[in-house]
């Protein structure tokens, strides 16, 4: 009889058993003594982020399983550095715990943590546990990056496109299908189980910051940094002219965050931190089509905007690198809206059909928010 079929708890096993077991997710030649080292290559930027997600908060019996909660985990933390245009290096998890949690959830916690950084080749280099009496999950993910390619938020420039990498409001979807059952009976089946996969195992957009910087380039004929040229993904780079020599320097400055707080949150943030302002296009946010089949175009719009843990990028960038970056990402990816030289975030339509609605931050979810 395995652990799985048995009730065995991290009490029972103690704290030196409970790191064995967790240290066998790890590389062996990165755990083990007081803290991991990393190695960073000459001329790149440590970049560090931390999340911290707690049960009946972040996640629960109810929508979660184990598995589910560790690759939520990964990937909300995955974000995070993709958001910086950074490539991940490694992990720790702190696990806080009480006794009577079953071995079988913490082992399936990193089963889930270890199924989505595999996939970026990211391992599990530490963390540390202790007993307490709401489960807790806090990662550190580190990454690194070239500091003329790192994205930030204070950056956006008047005139910028504003660009989604992705749907919103899919992963809304999926938690409102977990809490409630009976909802989405419209739905056929596949548009059920991705709805549901996309609140479960989102994906971070890693893949966005290899496609940004593989399509830049510039001549040396006098271009500025916000007027590079994309050339799509992943066609190599096209020879030069004759006459003309590839310009290594200097790239674009590029603004972004991801949208783990809600696209309207991410287009606020980054206006705020940038001293600008925005206006979105209502028709140019992109939905997932199935919700059409199931919800009204406003509760759509509602969820696209505020619902958040869809996890993907918003980029502010010169308009023609947009077009070029939309086309290279396809389905999906689109470009929002503006960015203005005031400081308000307005959601217009371009048909005058629907009222001209301002962006806040209070609308979207808030920790301590009433």
């Amino acid at each position: 009889m395995n652990d799985y079929q048995t009730p065995l708890t991290v009490q029972a096993i103690g704290e030196q058993g409970l790191l064995k077991r967790l240290q066998s997710f790890c590389p062996a030649d990165l755990v083990g003594d007081d803290a991991a080292v990393l190695t960073v290559q000459p001329g790149r930027s440590l970049v560090v982020t931390t999340d911290v997600l707690v049960d009946g908060v972040h996640f629960s019996d109810q929508t979660t399983a184990a598995d589910d909660a560790g690759w939520r985990s990964a990937a909300a933390n995955l974000s995070d550095l993709a958001a910086m245009g950074a490539t991940p290096l490694g992990i720790t998890v702190g696990l806080s715990l009480p006794g009577d949690t079953t071995l079988a959830w913490v082992e399936g916690l990193y089963q889930g943590l270890t199924a989505c950084l595999n996939q970026y080749n990211t391992p599990i280099v530490g963390g540390d546990v202790c007993r307490s009496s709401v489960l807790s999950v806090a990662i550190t993910a580190f990454g690194d990056v070239e500091p003329h390619r790192m994205i930030r938020r204070s950056t956006a420039q008047p005139g910028d496109a504003i660009v989604v990498t992705g749907v919103h409001g899919a992963s809304k979807a999926g938690l409102e299908l977990l809490l409630h059952p009976e909802l989405g009976r419209s739905l056929n089946a596949d548009d059920r189980a991705a709805l549901i996969q996309a609140h479960q195992r989102p994906t971070p957009r890693l893949d966005v910051v290899e496609r940004l910087w593989a399509g830049v380039r510039s001549w040396e004929s006098g271009v500025g940094s916000r007027e590079l040229e994309f050339i799509p993904h992943p066609s190599p780079l096209t020879p030069p002219q004759s006459g003309s020599k590839l310009h290594p320097l200097p790239f674009p400055s590029i603004a972004g965050m991801d949208s783990s707080d809600g696209l309207a949150d991410a287009v606020v943030q980054l206006c705020r931190a940038s001293g600008v302002g925005a206006r979105l296009e209502r028709s140019q946010i992109p939905i997932p089509s199935a919700l059409a089949q199931w919800v009204q175009p406003e509760q759509a719009l509602e969820w696209a905007l505020y619902g958040g843990e869809d996890f993907e990028l918003v980029l502010c960038l010169p308009l023609m690198q947009a077009q070029a970056l939309v086309q290279q990402l396809g389905e999906g990816a689109a470009i929002v809206g503006t960015i203005t030289d005031e400081r308000e975030i307005w959601l217009v339509d371009r048909t005058q059909t629907m009222p001209d609605q301002q962006l806040t931050l209070e609308r979207g979810f808030q920790h301590f928010g009433a």
